[in-house]
């Protein structure tokens, strides 16, 4: 079968397509063709070895997938030839078969394709779990997203729609403020264009937001959480922007405020029950039409270094999906 196999850490230019053997499945695992394989932000870090998460090479890029079951190994229940499912494998999707434990996978709901299924499980994930288990967002309040154009900043720019907020968008240019516009955001903010902290506490009447969504980082940290409400929760999603900021703690003192570290990835080892609940609600919104799993493009397997490219250059909006 096909593969995009990282061989040497670096970048996406070093991807290589190789023709690696059929993967078997062991006691309580399956094996799933591949129908399409999403691509993150943290899959540019991945290959160049700058994530928290090392596979040993080869590997395979890309966490999360959508497909078919094709065979199931000793002591699989609930699962069949032919069952339409998707899954998180942390790394290893960028191929045309992948295996891995049952548990891990998700059947899906009629009518949701592959596409849109396989772009919802890290981004609506991260952003559900951010939102609803961290920072407990709650109807009336104010949401202010970075990045909100991007995958897991437009989860989260829909998420916080569901579930009753105000949402301020935040972004670098025009066009990808009318992009969170036009998925449920209720104002929008350029911070290439304009200072941010004095735009939310414009925007609020300066009060600040009660929750912040910040999977960018750099110098938009410090700004955003000195627009920050009283009470307010910050949320350490991600650094996009590549420097990792360090907070001035009298900010957190003088505001009475929370920040809150998102790690996603770990949480769902540790609650596969809350993990398999969140996907659950997911899967039903976004078959129900109240969530978009937008995708902006769709590459080959042998396009995907140009679609690594498009994401390390903040050039998506929404999801980034290759089919083998």
């Amino acid at each position: 079968m096909e593969a995009l196999l990282c061989t040497r850490l670096g970048a996406p230019d070093d991807l290589e397509l190789a023709d690696i053997a059929d993967p078997v499945p062991g006691p309580g695992e399956a094996v799933v063709k591949v129908a399409a394989a999403a691509l993150n932000f943290f899959d540019t870090l991945i290959i160049a070895g700058k994530y928290q998460v090392k596979p040993p090479l080869p590997f395979s890029p890309s966490a999360e997938f959508a497909g078919t079951v094709e065979r199931v190994g000793a002591g699989v229940t609930g699962l069949k030839s032919g069952d339409r499912v998707l899954g998180y494998c942390g790394y290893g999707a960028a191929r045309e078969r992948v295996v891995l434990s049952a548990e891990r996978l998700v059947p899906l709901p009629d009518g949701l394709d592959f596409d849109r299924a396989a772009g919802l499980t890290v981004t609506y994930g991260t952003s559900l779990y951010a939102l609803k288990d961290r920072a407990r967002l709650k109807t009336g309040e104010t949401l202010a997203v970075l990045g909100a154009s991007g995958g897991v900043g437009l989860a989260a720019v829909e998420l916080g729609k569901i579930m009753g907020a105000r949402v301020i968008a935040c972004a670098s240019s025009a066009d990808k403020l009318a992009f969170a516009r036009e998925h449920g955001a209720d104002d929008g903010i350029d911070y290439a264009g304009e200072d941010l902290k004095d735009a939310l506490r414009r925007l609020t009447d300066g009060k600040g937001a009660d929750v912040i969504y910040d999977p960018v980082g750099g110098a938009y940290a410090e700004a955003a959480l000195r627009s920050i409400a009283w009470y307010g929760r910050f949320l350490v999603v991600g650094f996009a922007a590549g420097d990792i900021p360090k907070l001035p703690l009298n900010l957190v003192l003088l505001k009475s405020c929370d920040v809150l570290g998102v790690f996603w990835g770990s949480w769902i080892a540790r609650d596969p029950a809350g993990h398999r609940a969140n996907t659950a609600q997911l899967l039903a919104w976004c078959a129900d039409g109240k969530l978009s799993s937008h995708v902006h493009a769709v590459y080959s397997l042998r396009d995907g270094a140009a679609a690594l490219k498009a994401i390390a250059a903040r050039a998506v909006m929404g999801k980034v999906i290759l089919r083998p």
